[in-house]
């Protein structure tokens, strides 16, 4: 072979070369691109089930007939009313329910305003340490919340009741609308549960200021149904926008450590993260404190700021 077929051959090498390398590098940029493809293609799959996840959740909350009543200024009471009664009236500190040195402290957590999407979470927390707790829910028809319905039951916690609509201007407005509520509600948790409630808590609670009708027709409305309704005598201070978990442990350990008995309030709305977090540290510290962490039931002393058994 001369020398000028070998510098042919030479070229010709170099040539296969050239565009295997060439075909390589197309290869390598059409497997990126398909990576990246397939990779966006699941981060937008995943943002849309989320979407769909949240228009399905709202979709549910506009379609409730009895929610769609509720105005922007219904909205506004709620939030002032449930701020403004977070403070416990000194009317509570019933001297037969102040505890004295050596006193055994029963406390009663108890969450208003569920279930929403906190609510699994604080399940969760309480079935981790074993301990069971109080419910005070609204209706909610989404297959989502049913299923919370029915998971409070079964877990052995206390289903109360707290309206079916949760608006106060609609609620108050006379007693057949609050009996027509109770009623509404009380019947759907039966449908839903299986389990008829025996147990209100009355939004803002009995002392609110925001209802013109006097609040023994209310009571009177839940003693003809032989329902029991329950407030509270320790505040978690979980209504407030900037509240810690320390707030919590706080405000709850040193309002347990007075009574004998104490209901807590507290609430697991979807804007309540941080009564998530505090729930564990709550726990161990009353458990540190030797009190007994109960249900709502029927050997449980009422706590009420007008006793029901005055109203006739």
């Amino acid at each position: 072979m001369n020398e000028e077929e070998k510098a042919v051959l030479e070229q010709q090498r170099q040539r296969r070369n050239r565009i295997t390398r060439m075909k390589n590098v197309v290869i390598m940029v059409v497997a990126g691109w398909m990576v990246v493809s397939f990779l966006a293609i699941i981060i937008l799959t995943a943002q849309v089930i989320y979407l769909n996840h949240r228009i399905d959740k709202l979709t549910v909350r506009n379609d409730n007939p009895i929610q769609e009543e509720m105005t922007e200024q219904d909205n506004t009471e709620n939030m002032d009313l449930q701020t403004e009664s977070e403070n416990v009236s000194a009317d509570m500190d019933t001297e037969d329910n102040l505890a004295k040195k050596g006193d055994e402290h029963k406390v009663y957590l108890t969450f208003d305003g569920g279930p929403d999407e906190n609510t699994n979470e604080i399940l969760d927390v309480l079935a981790k340490y074993n301990v069971k707790a109080t419910f005070f829910v609204i209706g909610s028809e989404s297959d989502e919340m049913k299923a919370v319905y029915r998971r409070i039951v079964d877990e052995g916690h206390t289903l109360g009741m707290h309206s079916y609509s949760n608006s106060y201007s609609a609620i108050y407005s006379s007693s057949d609308s609050f009996e027509k509520d109770v009623t509404k509600l009380n019947a759907y948790l039966k449908k839903v549960t299986g389990e008829k409630s025996q147990y209100y808590r009355f939004p803002g609670g009995s002392n609110n200021e925001i209802s013109n009708v006097d609040m023994s027709e209310f009571i009177h409305v839940l003693n003809e149904k032989k329902i029991t309704y329950f407030d509270w005598n320790v505040s978690a201070g979980d209504s407030a926008s900037d509240y810690s978990v320390q707030d919590i442990v706080t405000n709850v350990t040193e309002g347990v450590s007075k009574y004998k008995t104490s209901v807590v309030l507290l609430h697991d709305g979807d804007d309540k993260s941080t009564t998530v977090e505090a729930l564990g540290p709550l726990i161990k510290a009353l458990q540190k404190m030797k009190a007994k962490i109960l249900p709502i039931d029927e050997n449980t002393n009422v706590i009420q700021y007008i006793k029901a058994d005055s109203v006739e």
